[in-house]
């Protein structure tokens, strides 16, 4: 009896046991309609293929996660900082010649985006291709020279120490304490690859122009060559700095009230220097000390005014400072076409407002690297002037050749650094496409060896057919 009534209840419990066990297999699992129960978890970050089907306005709104730690900040020994961060401050050594620093507090490029990519830029002016491409072939090991035509008050200073102090070469410049020239010379030679103040002194005469450089330079570079390099071909590839004209004005002004007057300035033209008719002085003394700006202002042969375009043009083509060659209105045009000719066809020239894309078109240019990045200076004596409107105008005024000049050399120089990035991104967009095509061929190479089937291993088909047996 007790036999038989076991055997009646082991039916239904297997049943039931057999009811829980695929109850357990055939339910769902308990994912989403479970997430009231128990403590609520956070939702998983998306796959890249989710993210990437979400719109950008979507994944603004998202809040993302943390970076993760980069190790510790790059110092002074590392690589440079970003455009957007402060850079280490420039050279502190006090200038001394007649031309004394200005007093420079460190400030952001305002030009300088926030995020890395290119500011909008509109065009104003229509050049070509080629006035866009700057790649010179400078053969530092050659005969090449490099010719710096150094404009009074445009940061040509800083820039001129940048260039003997701050390029990395397999020959560095030597510069001594106490000494006010550098020692430039090609690696294995005697002989410089810098005319510049700070390399050759002012061997064509103090703050010399297009017009003295290109008619001098030459002429020095033979005597200081050896005699057996003459029959080599040269180039010679000059570079300049501007400045907002207005700006470089006042900086002009506050540093002849200061004392200084370039009257040993030669300002040879066809050959001789003007007369005392044709270049008068503005005082009577030994200097200008202490001149007001409304004195300065009122000397109509200060040659202050429009100082870049007479300096960037071919005087000869005007008659020198003869002013009575042509009527006035001809000559301004002739000077400014010249000086804007002359700056297009040069090799290089940067703006002092634009310190670090200054120093990535001269980098690109001559394929020269510089040690440490350039610093921008946004306040000096010139920008702690107060003026009025009024007396802005009478500046613009007074040198609206150099305005002209400014927005034709600022609209170049912007297209320039464009061009050269966008060049710099479509060769860099190639190298990583480049990157991915030969990856992949690596990977197929390797495929087919790892997936194939190598000898002696057991098949599905085989492995079946055993069991059977």
């Amino acid at each position: 009896m007790d036999e038989r009534f076991n055997k009646w209840l082991l039916t239904p419990v297997l049943t039931l046991l057999f009811v829980v066990i695929m109850y357990q297999y055939v339910s769902p699992s308990c994912t989403s309609s479970c997430s009231n129960f128990g403590d609520a978890r956070p939702p998983a970050a998306p796959s890249p293929a989710r993210r990437a089907q979400a719109s950008p306005e979507e994944w603004e709104r998202r809040p993302q996660l943390p970076p993760p730690p980069r190790g510790p900040p790059e110092g002074s020994q590392g690589a440079a900082a970003p455009e957007d961060e402060d850079e280490e401050p420039g050279d502190p050594e006090e200038e001394a010649e007649e031309e004394e620093e200005e007093e420079e507090e460190e400030d952001p490029d305002p030009e300088a985006p926030e995020n890395g990519s290119l500011p909008r830029f509109t065009p104003r002016f229509k050049f070509t291709l080629q006035d866009l491409t700057r790649l010179v072939d400078f053969n530092i090991k050659g005969r090449d020279v490099i010719v710096f035509l150094h404009i009074q008050k445009t940061g040509g200073t800083t820039f001129g120490r940048h260039l003997v102090k701050n390029i990395r070469l397999e020959q560095p410049c030597s510069c001594k304490a106490g000494q006010k020239k550098c020692t430039c010379h090609r690696p294995g030679k005697k002989e410089t690859w810098l005319f510049s103040r700070f390399s050759t002194g002012w061997s064509c005469g103090l703050h010399a122009d297009w017009t003295e450089l290109t008619n001098c330079v030459p002429a020095i570079m033979e005597k200081k060559d050896c005699p057996r390099n003459h029959s080599h071909a040269r180039n010679f590839y000059y570079i300049t700095m501007l400045r907002d004209p207005v700006s470089r004005y006042l900086s002009e002004w506050k540093h002849v009230q200061r004392g200084a007057t370039w009257k040993t300035s030669l300002h040879m033209c066809d050959g001789r220097s003007p007369t005392p008719d044709e270049l008068p002085t503005c005082y009577p003394g030994d200097d200008w000390s202490g001149v007001s700006l409304r004195e300065f202002m009122d000397c109509s042969y200060n040659l202050a005014n429009n100082r870049q375009v007479r300096m960037l043009a071919d005087l000869s083509l005007v008659g020198c400072y003869n002013l009575t060659f042509m009527n006035e209105s001809e000559r301004n045009t002739i000077l400014l076409q010249s000086a804007k000719n002359n700056l297009k066809n040069m090799a290089f020239f940067g703006l002092t407002e634009f310190q670090r894309k200054t120093q990535f078109l001269f980098e690109r240019t001559f394929n020269l690297k510089f040690i440490s990045p350039f610093t921008q200076f946004n306040i000096t004596r010139a920008s702690n002037v107060e003026i009025n409107e009024g007396a802005r105008q009478r500046i613009e005024e007074l040198n609206f050749l150099d305005v002209q000049l400014y927005e034709y050399a600022k609209d170049l120089f912007q297209q320039r650094y464009h061009h050269t990035k966008q060049l710099e991104h479509q060769r860099d967009r190639q190298k990583r496409k480049e990157e991915r095509r030969l990856h992949r061929e690596h990977r197929a190479h390797r495929w087919p060896k790892e997936d194939g089937p190598s000898e002696g291993t057991v098949t599905e088909d085989y492995n079946s057919q055993v069991v059977r047996w």
